[in-house]
């Protein structure tokens, strides 16, 4: 099943137009207000180098879903 949308605000100009599976792949800078130092910073703490690693870090999966649950109940 084919998926659209709209990115755009979420990422850098540089990326706007590149599919899923390479954002994936991308750094993390590509995501939009992700400087190269804060990039660097989440490399040294947490070993995150690309959007793939950020979204499967399990803290920051687990501060997700603790805000969901969080928000959910309201």
């Amino acid at each position: 099943m084919a998926v659209n949308a709209d990115l755009s605000k979420l990422l850098d100009r540089d990326y706007e137009d590149v599919n899923l599976e390479d954002l994936v792949k991308a750094p993390v800078q590509a995501l939009a207000g992700v400087s190269e130092s804060d990039a660097e910073m989440l490399k040294k703490a947490f070993n995150i180098k690309t959007v793939g690693d950020m979204g499967r870090n399990k803290f920051f999966r687990a501060a997700t879903a603790i805000v969901d649950l969080a928000e959910s109940r309201k």
